[in-house]
Parts: C-alpha cells; sequence; structure tokens
C-alpha cells in the first residue's frame, strides 16, 4: 500500500471509531471524552496504528480550531464581568499551581526541584472540554459554565508561556527573575497584539463579503494564521488565536448575514469536535498500561499534588477576589473539582527535549498521562453527580414539571396511535381495542388539559413552548427549501433568498410573553397544542 492510501485508512479507521463511540455514548452515562480514551486502550491492544502523538500535532494542528471555536461562542459581556476572577485564576493561579505542584513533588519523589517545576508548569492548565459538555446537558447556571471555560482559555496560554520560561530555568540553571518577568510580558502581550490585530482585520474583511463560504475560509485561516504568527515572532500562539476568537466572535457576527452565522457556528462545532475527539482517541493509542503501572507511586504523588494546589487555587484566590458578584460555596466545590487535565498538559510533556535526563524526560511523561487519566475517568466521571448534588442545576422546578408532563403526554398519544396501528391491521381485535382505547383517551386528554392549564398559569413557560415550536416550524420550511433545491424546482438565487429570510426569523429574539391576563391568543394555543403533541 503506498503511502497515501496508507495515511486515508488511518484516517478513515480513525473517523469510524470516533462515530461508533459517539453512538455508543448516546446510550451510556459516561463523558464522550472517557469513551475515546477507553476506544482508544482497546484500538491499542486489538490493532495498534502506526499514529504518534506529538507535542508539534496537537499545538498547531489540534488546538487551534478547539481553542478558536470555544472563544468565537465565549459572550465578551459574560467574560468581561468576570475578568478579575478569571485573570487571578489564569496568571498567579497557574503559577501558584506550579509551585505547590512542584514542592510536594520534590518532597515525595526523588524529582530534584527544577524539574518538579517543570511538571508543575505543565499541569497549570486545565481543560475542561467534558465538562463544559456535561454542563450543557445538566443546564448549569450561564455564567459557571462562562467561569469555567474562560479560565481555561486563558490559562492555556498562560501555562504554555510558564511552562518554556521555568524549561528553560531547568536546563540552563541560571534564573534571572527580572528577565523571566520580561519575557512572560513580551510573550503574552505578544500573542494577545497579534490576535487583535488579525481579529480586527478579519472581522471588518467578513464585514464586506456576502458569501458564507469564504467568510468560513477566513475564520480557518484566522484561526491557524493567528498560532502561526504568533510563534513565528516567538509570541504566545495560544492567546493569539484566543484574542482573534473573542474579537472575531463578538465583532465579526455584525456583518455576517443570518445565513452565515448559522454555518459558521455548524463548521466551527464540527470542527472543534473532530480535533477533540481526535486527540482523546489519540490519548488512548498512545497509553502504556504497564509504564503506569510501574510508575504507581510517582503517579500517585503527582495527582495528590495536581489535587492540592487546586484546591488552594480555588479556595484561597477567591477569597481574595472580592469585587463583583461573589461566587457561591457550590460554584467553587465545582470549579475545583471540574480543573481536568488534558490536551495541553500532554502536549507540554511531549515536547519536553532530551537535555532534560532521558530518566525524568519519561517519568514526567509517564506522570503526565496518568494525571491526565485520573482526571477524565475519576473527577470527569463524578462532577456530574457533584452538581445535581449541589443542586445548582439552573432548571427549576416549573420547568422539570412541564417536562415531565409533556413527556407523559407525548408518552401516551403514542401508545394511543400504536394501539390504533394494531386495530387497523388485525393485530388486535376490536374488544380488546374498545377496552384499551377509551382509558389510553382519557387519560391523554387529562394529560393535555394538565399540559394547557401550567402554560397558561405560567407565561414564561407559555412562551418558550411556542418559541420552540415557531423555531422547529421555520427548521421544517429550511428543510423543504432545501429538498425543492436538490430537486431541481427552485434555482440557488432563489433558495438564496428564501433561506435569508427564514435564517432572519430564526436569528430573531424570542417572542414576548403571554397578555398579563394569561389568556392565549388563538395563535398561541395552536403552538402549545403543537408542543404537545410532538
Amino acid at each position: 500500500m503506498d503511502p497515501i492510501s496508507e495515511v486515508e485508512t488511518i484516517i478513515i479507521e480513525l473517523l469510524l471509531v470516533i462515530s461508533l463511540v459517539a453512538i455508543v455514548v448516546q446510550y451510556l452515562r459516561i463523558p464522550y471524552t472517557v469513551a475515546l480514551v477507553i476506544g482508544g486502550l482497546i484500538l491499542g491492544f486489538v490493532e495498534p496504528l502506526p499514529v504518534e502523538l506529538t507535542s508539534e500535532l496537537i499545538l498547531a494542528f489540534f488546538v487551534p480550531p478547539l481553542i478558536f471555536e470555544a472563544a468565537f461562542h465565549l459572550d465578551f459581556k459574560e467574560l468581561r464581568e468576570n475578568m478579575r476572577f478569571l485573570l487571578v485564576l489564569a496568571v498567579p493561579g497557574v503559577i501558584l499551581t506550579m509551585l505547590v505542584v512542584g514542592y510536594i513533588l520534590t518532597w515525595a519523589t526523588a524529582l530534584p526541584l527544577a524539574t518538579a517545576l517543570v511538571f508543575g508548569a505543565l499541569v497549570s492548565a486545565t481543560d475542561p472540554v467534558s465538562v463544559i459538555a456535561l454542563f450543557r446537558t445538566l443546564g448549569v447556571p450561564k455564567r459557571l459554565t462562562a467561569l469555567v471555560e474562560g479560565e481555561s482559555l486563558l490559562n492555556d496560554g498562560t501555562a504554555i508561556v510558564v511552562f518554556n520560561v521555568v524549561l528553560a530555568i531547568a536546563l540552563t540553571g541560571q534564573f534571572d527573575a527580572a528577565e523571566s518577568v520580561v519575557d512572560f510580558i513580551k510573550v503574552v502581550a505578544g500573542g494577545v497584539s497579534v490576535g487583535l490585530l488579525l481579529g480586527w482585520l478579519t472581522a471588518n474583511l467578513i464585514a464586506r463579503v456576502d458569501n458564507h463560504l469564504i467568510e468560513t475560509t477566513l475564520t480557518t485561516v484566522l484561526a491557524y494564521g493567528s498560532y502561526l504568527l504568533a510563534e513565528q515572532f516567538h509570541f504566545s500562539g495560544v492567546l493569539a488565536v484566543v484574542t482573534a476568537g473573542i474579537i472575531n466572535g463578538n465583532i465579526g457576527p455584525r456583518g455576517m448575514s443570518p445565513t452565515t452565522r448559522i454555518i459558521l457556528s455548524n463548521f466551527w462545532e464540527y470542527a472543534a469536535f473532530l480535533a477533540n475527539s481526535l486527540i482523546f482517541l489519540l490519548i488512548g493509542l498512545q497509553i502504556r498500561i504497564p509504564d503506569l503501572l510501574e510508575s504507581w507511586q510517582p503517579i500517585l504523588a503527582a495527582i495528590v499534588a495536581v489535587l492540592v494546589a487546586r484546591m488552594i487555587v480555588v479556595y484561597v484566590l477567591s477569597h481574595i477576589v472580592r469585587r463583583g458578584e461573589p461566587i457561591p460555596l457550590s460554584w467553587r466545590h465545582v470549579l475545583a473539582w471540574g480543573g481536568l487535565r488534558g490536551a495541553i498538559s500532554l502536549a507540554l510533556a511531549l515536547s519536553l527535549p532530551p537535555q532534560l535526563g532521558f530518566a525524568n524526560r519519561e517519568l514526567l511523561q509517564v506522570m503526565a498521562f496518568g494525571v491526565v487519566l485520573f482526571t477524565l475517568f475519576v473527577q470527569g466521571m463524578t462532577i456530574g453527580p457533584l452538581v445535581n448534588r449541589l443542586k445548582i442545576n439552573a432548571v427549576d422546578a416549573l420547568q422539570q414539571e412541564y417536562e415531565l408532563r409533556h413527556a407523559r403526554l407525548v408518552a401516551l398519544q403514542e401508545a394511543e396511535k400504536h394501539l390504533d396501528a394494531l386495530y387497523r391491521k388485525g393485530l388486535v381485535t376490536r374488544y380488546t381495542w374498545e377496552n384499551l382505547k377509551p382509558s389510553l383517551s382519557k387519560q391523554t386528554s387529562e394529560l393535555a388539559n394538565s399540559v394547557r392549564d401550567l402554560l397558561h398559569s405560567n407565561p414564561g413557560l407559555a412562551s418558550q413552548a411556542l418559541e420552540s415550536a415557531r423555531r422547529e416550524l421555520l427548521r421544517a420550511q429550511r428543510s423543504a427549501l432545501l429538498s425543492l433545491k436538490v430537486d431541481g424546482v427552485i434555482s440557488d438565487p432563489t433558495f438564496e433568498q428564501l433561506v435569508i429570510e427564514i435564517d432572519t426569523l430564526l436569528g430573531e429574539p424570542d417572542l414576548p410573553e403571554l397578555p398579563a391576563d394569561n389568556e392565549a391568543s388563538p395563535a398561541q394555543e395552536s403552538a402549545v397544542e403543537t408542543v404537545s403533541a410532538d
């Protein structure tokens, strides 16, 4: 097999595994990233693939789309309101994590202080991909999600900068505090400046282009180009991507059509999904269980050190930052336990140079894999129960009651339809149908009235149901237009004009709430019944 065909085969195999894992995860209550690592472990035993996970592959190829997608969708208002706390976590927090982990490992293992500090720096960046995905399914408050995601975006870049500074000190044995501070500021400021400039230029260019394919391509160039350009000048490529994503995500959409915004969002969602999936699948492929078992003592020490450092950073620094809206204690518990480690930590571990010493380099890499596995399997699997136990889900009792009644109604309606279908096909007798049908119809009618009464007595809830139904109808229209275009019934210009009209409606804010007298209009009655019947 020629090299190109071999590469294509590997890519297809990886994508197939990703798809199968994603399908299986829908029926299992485990985080997707955990399932991917398990899939990689199994694949490594059954049929090892000749794929090597390198720091260059992670940082230059996988990280830009992951970071850009998260930054692009980050609400700048939420970021600004919590910036003080996030900056404290991203700079003093990273440095404090490095020091705590380093000194604990020096005491618990045979590692010299300089080498232990290098490890502390490489595990100081959090990677809460699976946590964020879980937050969205659990209905966690938006501000808490913004805190977790914002911290990860900011400390990714600062952790890499701190790592490079500490690594240089460990290799040369020389430490100049003033020079280190200057280098840190230069690398951070340079990365942010590159991101600001390119993000602003791209946003203004997008405002002058009305083509979703070109606009999507421009954002792709921005994501990778900002990283590469910043790295060329020895600035922080990660911080450049973060800044470019935030600028482009908050300024760029103003110059985009509704259709472009939807397509762009879908594209980056898929790009981030693919990059994230490949990273964690390759992590599973790279793990050597015998190596982990052989080094279980230093790995255990590293896990304890990382947990202790995280607790100190979250609980101590959150008391220091008192300005603005306070962070509830229950949220701090989630922030502390949700500090998972992932791609950035492994990329930095894999980038360790041979000059550090073969034994030290191998040990740090094994410890990094051990810490990442622990955070994924233990913390990642238990963060959901922790959120539920602390009762910080955003879904209130009223919304939950509506969902319960609605789901029961849909289930009864489907049962009634199925009974009718069985009767029409002659699979049940008329006697059976006549005995079961009235009972089902009565339950369905009573529950439908119950759902309607709940919506009428709660205008906000009814408006949400109406808005959901309206959006579903608009999506159905969009799908019908696409079918007409594919069948050649309408031309491309007609399709684009009609789709823009629908996407504009989809991009509008929510409909106003029901009238104060709690009486629904005929249209609202119809929408409520439509939602109940779905």
